[in-house]
């Protein structure tokens, strides 16, 4: 089976499993990171979220609202409650996933304290709009979340330097990997400076233990994605066998994993350091596939492509369907999985539909999470070829799958989600009156 996802890594990454790692691994990898992105600093984290955790603190921000998007990764809003802040989800663009900016903008008042700019699946944030937002309001900080995007442009302009700093995701599903782990990085002497002394207060060193469990899952990683026998672990993992290791959300809940402020190990470090080497060969072939998707789908009915955009780095290559569950079904009969990374939009989860910064409106977001599903991107052009083919024969089996009946369910859910969104203005509008 081809899996949804698959790390980029190679035999010098396995060749770090069988040797000792010494001293300044971590500081070495914020080098070689930092340099990659063209900034001054870079600070390794055990996660991008705690990443985002440390830096609301550096930047001096409590009991503010943080904007952010209604369409992404939950664990970005589970930060900002954990450092003491309240999100403010704001509804998606149609065009490309990210934050609707113009809707940001109508949601800052005087306890705004910062946006994060989300280029969600490797599609960079329009900069121009961003620096008219800054220029409006010069008192909000910008955060960049570059955590599938990394070096994303917009109009040749790297994204991640556009703000205070820029928050990276360094797991698996990355664009790069140090097995788990995130960065920020910044251009402000000051800014990073603090950043270090709240990540020397706060971080606790790795283990011996750790290091060892690293290269134990490092190990079990790169023979669970071979393909031979891939279709056995997504068997094991729809079974739910294996939520300990690839569930990373409970929709009831706000938490942060134990190991939140346990550090990166030098393994860990050695690994992202040789991924950061191959980043240019990487995103080339994330290019070539999402031209050869879009190529091969352009002119379809039944599905909606994404945009093809120069400067994205297409951590995902995401597309817009009905019936999303039989598809994904049909494809996964013909040994493809398909994946929904993000099938949930944060205002409607339990853990975040009564909190105060649950205000806004956003049916574009709840439609994206209802429509999208993501095709494999980490693959080679004959591996593309195949998913093309069983995606049509796919789409042939399921006998609705006309393009009538396609537009018809699609100008009705266009309606019903007009329809919902002026209920849902009215209804708010209605309750702020009455307190």
């Amino acid at each position: 089976m081809i899996p949804r996802f698959k790390p980029t890594l190679g035999w010098r990454e396995m060749l770090a499993l069988l040797f000792p790692t010494g001293r300044g691994e971590v500081a070495r990898f914020e080098c070689a990171f930092a340099e990659l992105m063209g900034q001054r600093h870079a600070i390794a984290c055990p996660y991008g979220r705690t990443g985002l955790w440390l830096l609301l603190q550096a930047l001096g921000l409590k009991n503010k609202e943080i904007l952010c998007p209604a369409y992404t990764c939950v664990v970005v809003p589970h930060a900002i409650v954990h450092s003491g802040n309240e999100p403010v989800f704001i509804d998606s663009q149609p065009g490309d996933f990210n934050m609707d900016l113009d809707r940001a903008r109508q949601a800052v008042t005087e306890k705004t304290g910062a946006i994060v700019a989300t280029s969600i699946f490797g599609y960079p944030v329009n900069l121009d709009k961003l620096r008219e937002f800054r220029r409006d309001f010069p008192q909000v900080q910008v955060i960049q979340d570059c955590a599938h995007s990394f070096a994303a442009q917009w109009r040749g302009q790297p994204v991640q330097r556009e703000g205070d700093a820029a928050i990276f995701g360094l797991n698996i599903s990355k664009l790069i990997t140090s097995i788990f782990g995130g960065m920020v990085t910044t251009d402000d002497d000051a800014l990073a400076s603090r950043l270090r002394a709240l990540h020397a207060q706060s971080v606790r060193p790795g283990s011996w233990m750790r290091s060892l469990s690293r290269r134990c899952y490092l190990a079990a990683v790169n023979v669970a994605f071979w393909e031979p026998i891939y279709g056995m672990i997504n068997a094991l993992e729809r079974s739910g066998l294996l939520n300990r290791f690839v569930k990373y959300y409970d929709e009831g809940r706000i938490d942060i994993p134990a190991d939140f402020l346990t550090g990166m190990t030098s393994l860990q470090a050695k690994i992202g350091r040789r991924q950061v080497e191959r980043y240019p060969a990487i995103i080339a072939r994330r290019h070539a596939i999402a031209a050869y998707y879009h190529e091969r789908l352009s002119g379809r009915s039944d599905l909606q492509l994404p945009p093809l955009v120069e400067g994205a780095t297409y951590s995902h290559y995401v597309l817009l369907v009905d019936r999303r569950a039989d598809l994904a079904m049909a494809m996964r009969r013909h040994g493809v999985q398909l994946g929904t990374l993000i099938d949930y939009s944060i205002p409607e989860m339990a853990a975040y539909r009564q909190r105060p910064g649950n205000r806004f409106a956003c049916p574009v977001a709840a439609d994206f999470s209802r429509r999208s599903i993501n095709l494999p991107i980490a693959v080679s052009l004959r591996d593309a070829e195949k998913i093309c083919d069983k995606l049509d024969k796919a789409l042939l089996s399921q006998g609705s799958w006309s393009p009538l009946s396609m537009a018809s369910r699609r100008q009705k859910q266009l309606s019903e989600i007009n329809a919902t969104s002026s209920l849902t203005r009215a209804g708010k509008k209605a309750n702020r009156s009455s307190w």
